[in-house]
């Protein structure tokens, strides 16, 4: 693909940030175009930050991030990138919806980041369309927006309504839009400064664990975890995981015990009380339902093992954080 002239001032974007945001999917966002203005030696994108009260922005790592100003209706640029993260009802009212309809036709690109998504699924611009949200939040998110089209893909582009679902996938999504404006080139030395190899294409599904290298070095056992994965919610016995990961119970329980030091059914807990943990943190959802979605039958069996792993029971946990 060659490369594309940017136009004379560059691309505009526009970044708005929520209040409990993650710093990684900032950075994300940021240090791509950094780079890429880096590699050409000129200003290929500029851009600005915003946020709903015109106030600096606390993100979850405690990291207050100064902004340029406030986002309002008259935002106008090539790109608008809106990054949510925790209690989008606290910090996202009807005002900044509006605003986020009225001038999301002044741009070419709308993008929702992480929970960005959860603001333009409400704001009604993303109905009829395809979409993606963090693998933690996806079934919510198709339950509460049947209109849009959910995959579980690492990011979505549905004409100018761009979705991604963390802080990796937004950078492999910033290298898609560099590709795309400026050419394979500049994407590729922009990844090569973050000494990133591991792109990936828009249609990937999102993994609820990050296997890394493991993979290509143990292709066994990452296909025993991914079951894992798939079935949380109906887990499965270790001679059945094994069967239908093709290998025996013996040949699983080693190789667990090598790769990660742990049995396959105390894995397979832990990544069901994770998923649990999540649910009882983040959703409203009923402790009863938490347990059957994690896969316990038994709503005494399921607060005795959440108990043990997390020092104390889901309904105390709840109420720590001010949620009954």
């Amino acid at each position: 693909m060659p490369q594309k002239e940017p136009p004379e001032h560059g691309v505009a974007v526009v970044i708005v940030v929520l209040p409990e945001s993650s710093i990684m999917s900032l950075a994300s966002v940021l240090d791509p175009m950094r780079a890429a203005n880096r590699v050409a030696g000129k200003a290929l994108f500029r851009w600005k930050i915003l946020s709903p009260d015109g106030e600096p922005v606390l993100l979850t790592c405690g990291v207050s991030i100064a902004v340029d100003g406030l986002f309002t209706s008259r935002a106008a640029g090539d790109f608008l990138l809106v990054i949510g993260g925790f209690n989008l009802e606290r910090h996202a009212g009807k005002t900044f919806i509006a605003a986020l309809q009225a001038c999301a036709r002044h741009f070419a690109v709308v993008a929702g980041i992480e929970s960005g998504c959860w603001l333009l699924a409400r704001s009604g611009l993303v109905n009829g369309r395809s979409a993606t949200a963090h693998w933690e939040e996806l079934e919510d998110f198709a339950l509460t927006f049947p209109d849009v089209s959910v995959k579980a893909d690492r990011f979505v582009t549905d004409g100018k309504f761009w979705t991604s679902g963390g802080a990796s996938p937004t950078f492999d999504m910033m290298l898609h839009m560099i590709r795309q404006r400026f050419g394979s080139a500049v994407a590729l030395d922009v990844a090569s400064i973050f000494v990133y190899d591991e792109t990936h294409a828009a249609s990937d599904a999102q993994p609820l664990v990050s296997l890394g290298r493991m993979e290509a070095l143990d292709p066994d056992l990452a296909r025993a975890i991914r079951l894992m994965e798939r079935t949380l919610d109906r887990p499965l016995s270790i001679a059945a995981l094994a069967l239908r990961a093709g290998q025996s119970r013996r040949k699983l329980e080693t190789r667990f015990a090598k790769a990660l030091g742990i049995s396959p059914g105390s894995y397979y807990l832990r990544l069901r009380l994770q998923a649990a943990h999540r649910l009882v943190s983040d959703t409203e959802l009923s402790v009863r339902d938490v347990a059957l979605r994690s896969g316990f039958d038994s709503l005494s069996a399921f607060s005795r093992a959440f108990k043990h792993q997390y020092g104390e029971s889901p309904l105390k946990l709840r109420r720590g954080k001010g949620r009954h």
